[in-house]
């Protein structure tokens, strides 16, 4: 492990009142665990309503994972950064399929929301969003915790699926209704946004997998440092492991850093570089390699390098 640096604390798990919110429906609906349900329906073999109490009673699991905004969908190339850590507790969707029996023609299964409103010209919407079966049943969870506390309203309470290699738009909030289909389902939040492009690629696919991603929080964007050795340090994410991460400074070359492997979870993975900082300003970038050899761009589309700028001062 990477030892925490005094200059750079360590922020492991994002704190809940520092994890980012979006919402495209408006205002988050008010519900309760005393009058919430989730319904299970479709292609099963024994339709489900499950209060909070029946979820509570299944098998709980708790794991660390990375929670990564996808950005706008009317802009999807465009960087946002915003990205969290964080620990959930919930029962994995597999445990409520089982207790269904998904039947044979069922190849997709539906997450929606509670929330409603208007969105891309169109009124009345639920969020909704789809997975492959397999995939939903192998990784999805209905989390009822962040970091050892209840989901707070803003964040998907009392219940929301988290699909822990993908991004956030996949985790639906507010969760209370499961569809088991053969098809996926044609709607605004499926197939007309959230879809793009892959490089090197002609098919349209659904946003899901994460990209190769990473982020510098150590010096702070537009702060000042002690000229000298310093420590460069932030987080590098992806769907699967981060394997290498480069830092560059001004118009040097890209250096190797320090860089914690992945344990069992897909959280994020610390890294590092003690570089010389000579006095005046400074650019640093940094990019990621993944285990499936995707580099991140250096500029032109969502998860292109990150970049801060620092001015080194000469200390007295």
């Amino acid at each position: 492990m990477i030892r925490t640096d005094p200059e750079t604390p360590d922020v492991y798990l994002t704190p809940v009142e520092d994890v980012f919110v979006r919402n495209h429906l408006g205002p988050h609906p008010r519900l309760d665990t005393d009058t919430w349900s989730l319904s299970v329906e479709g292609l099963v073999e024994r339709p489900l309503r499950l209060d909070f109490r029946a979820l509570e009673g299944l098998s709980q699991t708790r794991f660390t994972a990375v929670h990564e905004c996808f950005g706008n969908p009317l802009h999807p190339t465009v960087p946002t950064r915003a990205v969290t850590n964080v620990e959930w507790t919930g029962v994995p969707l597999a445990e409520v399929l089982e207790l269904a029996g998904p039947r044979p023609e069922a190849r997709h299964v539906w997450l929606e929301g509670a929330d409603r409103g208007d969105f891309a010209g169109e009124s009345g919407l639920s969020f909704l969003k789809d997975l492959p079966l397999a995939e939903a049943r192998a990784e999805v969870v209905l989390a009822h915790g962040m970091n050892g506390e209840p989901l707070r309203p803003d964040h998907g309470y009392p219940v929301r699926a988290v699909a822990p290699r993908m991004f956030g738009t996949n985790s639906v909030k507010w969760l209370t209704r499961i569809v088991l289909a053969a098809e996926r389902p044609e709607h605004v939040f499926t197939t007309r946004l959230y879809t793009r492009v892959l490089p090197g690629e002609s098919v349209v696919r659904p946003v899901r997998e994460k990209d190769v991603c990473s982020k510098l929080l150590a010096p702070k964007d537009g702060g000042t440092v002690p000229a000298g050795v310093r420590e460069l340090a932030g987080y590098a994410w992806s769907s699967g492991e981060v394997t290498a991460v480069e830092v560059a400074v001004d118009d040097g070359d890209w250096l190797p850093a320090e860089l914690e492997r992945r344990g069992p979870h897909p959280s994020w993975q610390r890294f590092r570089l003690r570089h010389h900082l000579a006095p005046g300003p400074h650019r640093i970038r940094c990019r990621a390699v993944d285990a499936a050899g995707r580099v991140q761009p250096l500029t032109g589309d969502r998860n292109a390098v990150h970049e801060i700028r620092v001015t080194a001062l000469v200390n007295g």
